[in-house]
C-alpha cells in the first residue's frame, strides 16, 4: 500500500511515530520536511526551484527528481537503526533512526543502563566525554542524563576533549564503564558513541562481543525517545558530581610526563590535531614531558567540526599532512606530529634529504616497541601487535627477552592481550605505550615517547631512521604493504575462498580473517569493518648481511613486496 503521494504507506507511519517520539525539535522538523518532500515537492520546489529547461524535460522533471531524491533519503534514514558494534555507535549527523541525533543517544544509553543493571550493582561511576564534531555538545548532555537517571554517578567531563583521556579517567576513577561521543577520524558528516568497561581486569577497554550483541537487544527493548526518564538538560546540572577536569587532565598529563626514558629534550616538534581536540592537551603533554619548542599549524590548531582544509581528517590518508609538513620545513623541525580529531592515533614525520617522509605504522610500532624494551624496567613484559601489523615487533621481544602475543584486529583484543602488557599497536597507526593508565590507544602519549625517543637519538648524533637501520641490521628488512579492492559481500566471499584454496596452509584466527606465512612472507587478509572492501595486509622480510648490504637489501625487499601486491591483487580480483 502506498500513503501520501505514492510513499509507503509502512514508510510514512514508521517515520510518524519517531517524529512523534522524538525529543529534539529540530531533529522533529528535519523528518518532517523530508516526509514532506517525498510526499508533496510540487508546490513547494516550483516555488523555490528555478524551471529546468534542459531539451527534452517537461516541467514537472525537476519536483519529481528531487521528490524520489527525497523518498530515498527518507527510506534510508528509517530503514533501520544504527549497529551497535565493539566500537559503539557511528553513522551521519542526522534525523531518523539510521543516524545520530539526540533521540538515538538517549535509545542507545537507555540499553546501556539496562546491560551495566545486569552486570552488577547499580549506582556505579560512568564517565562521560565528548569531542568537538557536529551534534556532541547535545549528544554528551543527553547520556549522561539518561544514565543519571538510570541510577549511575555521572562525572561529565566538561568541553570537548580526547578520547584516551576519557580512556584513563575510566581506570582512574573506578567507573564502571565510559562513553565517548565521538566519530575519530571519520568525515566531518558524521559522529560516534563509544563505550568503555570498567572491571578488575581490563577497566577502560572497548568492549568486545558478546556485550556489544547483549547491549544491541536492550537497545532494541528500549521504549520510544521520548518515555525514557532523564534527569537533567545540560552539563551544569552535574557539576556538583563532577570531578573537576582539572584534576582528570591533570592527573593523565602527570602521568604522560613520567613517559620519557632519555634525558635530552632538545627537539623541535611541529604538531596538528587536524582541527581536532588534541591540539591544547598534546601541547601541554609534551611541555609536561620537557618538550616546549612546539609549533603548531595555524590553520588547524583550534577545533572545526568541518576539518576545513583536509578531504578526510585521517593522518593515514593522502594530502592529510600535507600543511604539517609545509610548516615543519618552514620552522625547522626535528619532528612532525599528527593526531587524528580524538586524538587517539598518532603519525609521525621525519626529515629527509629534500624534504619529509611519514613513517608507517608498523615503523613507528616496532621503533616505540624497542625503545619501551631497551630500559629493561619490566618484569616479564608482555608486548601486543595484531595480525595485520609487521612481525618485527615479536623478533624485538624475543631479542628483549618478553613475551609477544598477536592479536585479532582492534585494541580491544590488543588491550586483553594477556597479564603483564606494557605496548600494543596496530598498523593504522595507533599505540598503547602506558596500558596502567590508558588501555587504549593514545596518540598524545605516544607523540611524547616518539618526541623522547628522537631527542635520545639527536643527542648522540643520529635520527629515527638510523634506529630503523639498526633494527633491520639485527632483524633483517621487515617491509610492508596493503592491497585493498572495494567489493559487495558475495565477491568478499568468494574472494575469502580462493584465499584458502590457493595452496599450502592457512590460518583462520577468526571465521574472515585468513592468514598465509611461507618463508620470509605472511599475507592477511580480512573484510574492512566500516566499508564493502577487502583488505589484505603484506609483508616481506629480507636478510642483511651487513651495514654495507643494507640498501641492496631494501631493494630486494621492496621488489620482493610488489610482486607479491601483484599476486595478491589478481588472487582477490579473481
Amino acid at each position: 500500500m502506498s500513503g501520501a503521494a505514492g510513499v509507503p504507506s509502512e514508510l510514512v507511519a514508521a517515520t510518524r511515530r519517531w517524529i512523534d517520539a522524538d525529543p529534539d525539535p529540530a531533529t522533529r522538523a528535519e523528518l518532517r520536511r523530508l516526509l514532506a518532500d517525498a510526499s508533496h515537492p510540487d508546490a513547494a520546489h516550483r516555488a523555490a526551484a528555478p524551471a529546468d529547461t534542459t531539451p527534452g524535460t517537461t516541467p514537472d522533471a525537476a519536483p519529481a527528481t528531487h521528490r524520489a531524491a527525497a523518498l530515498a533519503e527518507l527510506s534510508d534514514r528509517m530503514a533501520g537503526p544504527l549497529s551497535f558494534g565493539t566500537a559503539g555507535l557511528r553513522g551521519p549527523v542526522r534525523a531518523g533512526p539510521n543516524g545520530m541525533n539526540v533521540a538515538v543517544v538517549r535509545r542507545a544509553t537507555a540499553g546501556l543502563a539496562a546491560w551495566l543493571r545486569r552486570q552488577g550493582p547499580a549506582g556505579g561511576v560512568v564517565v562521560v566525554g565528548r569531542d568537538a564534531r557536529h551534534g556532541s555538545a547535545a549528544f554528551a548532555p543527553a547520556a549522561a542524563g539518561v544514565l543519571a537517571a538510570a541510577g549511575f554517578d555521572v562525572r561529565v567531563l566538561p568541553g570537548p576533549l580526547p578520547t584516551p583521556v576519557l580512556a584513563y579517567a575510566v581506570r582512574a576513577l573506578g567507573a564502571v564503564a565510559g562513553v565517548q561521543i565521538t566519530a575519530s577520524h571519520n568525515p566531518a558528516r558524521d559522529n560516534g558513541y563509544k563505550v568503555y568497561l570498567g572491571g578488575p581486569a581490563h577497566a577502560g577497554a572497548q568492549l568486545v562481543a558478546p556485550a556489544d550483541a547483549e547491549i544491541e537487544a536492550e537497545i532494541a527493548a528500549a521504549p520510544a525517545a521520548s518515555d525514557i526518564p532523564v534527569r537533567g538538560r545540560d552539563l551544569d546540572r552535574y557539576a556538583d558530581r563532577d570531578l573537576p577536569v582539572a584534576d582528570v587532565l591533570g592527573g593523565y598529563l602527570a602521568r604522560v610526563a613520567r613517559l620519557p626514558r632519555g634525558g635530552a629534550r632538545r627537539l623541535r616538534v611541529a604538531l596538528t590535531p587536524l582541527h581536532g581536540v588534541g591540539g591544547a592537551v598534546a601541547v601541554r603533554a609534551l611541555r609536561s614531558a620537557g618538550f616546549h619548542d612546539v609549533h603548531l599549524v595555524p590553520g588547524q590548531a583550534e577545533p572545526d567540526p568541518d576539518f576545513p582544509t583536509v578531504p578526510v581528517p585521517n593522518p593515514e590518508e593522502p594530502g592529510a599532512t600535507d600543511a604539517l609538513l609545509a610548516m615543519a620545513t618552514d620552522v625547522g623541525a626535528d619532528l612532525a606530529v599528527a593526531l587524528d580529531p580524538d586524538a587517539d592515533r598518532c603519525a609521525v614525520g621525519v626529515p629527509v634529504p629534500g624534504g619529509w617522509r611519514m613513517l608507517t605504522g608498523d615503523e613507528l610500532g616496532a621503533l616505540l616497541g624497542e625503545h619501551l624494551l631497551a630500559t629493561g624496567r619490566y618484569p616479564d613484559p608482555l608486548v601486543a601487535s595484531t595480525v595485520v601489523s609487521s612481525g618485527l615487533l615479536a623478533g624485538i621481544a624475543a631479542a628483549h627477552g618478553a613475551r609477544h602475543a598477536e592479536t585479532l584486529t582492534g585494541f580491544k583484543w590488543i588491550a586483553r592481550a594477556g597479564p603483564g602488557l606494557v605496548y600494543g599497536y596496530e598498523e593504522a597507526i595507533g599505540y598503547c605505550v602506558d596500558p596502567d593508565a590508558v588501555r587504549d590507544k593514545d596518540g598524545i602519549a605516544a607523540a611524547v615517547l616518539a618526541a623522547d625517543l628522537a631527542a635520545t637519538r639527536a643527542a648522540a648524533g643520529d635520527s629515527l631512521l638510523g634506529a630503523l637501520d639498526e633494527l633491520a641490521l639485527r632483524h633483517g628488512v621487515h617491509l610492508t604493504g596493503a592491497v585493498s579492492l572495494r567489493m559487495g559481500a558475495p565477491q568478499i566471499a568468494a574472494a575469502l575462498e580462493r584465499v584458502a584454496r590457493a595452496g599450502g596452509p592457512v590460518e583462520r584466527p577468526a571465521p574472515d580473517v585468513l592468514v598465509r606465512r611461507g618463508p620470509g612472507t605472511r599475507v592477511a587478509v580480512r573484510p574492512s569493518g566500516t566499508e564493502p572492501k577487502l583488505k589484505a595486509y603484506l609483508e616481506v622480510v629480507e636478510p642483511v648481511a651487513g651495514p654495507r648490504s643494507l640498501p641492496a637489501a631494501r631493494e630486494r625487499a621492496a621488489d620482493r613486496l610488489a610482486e607479491l601486491s601483484a599476486e595478491v591483487r589478481a588472487l582477490l580480483g579473481g
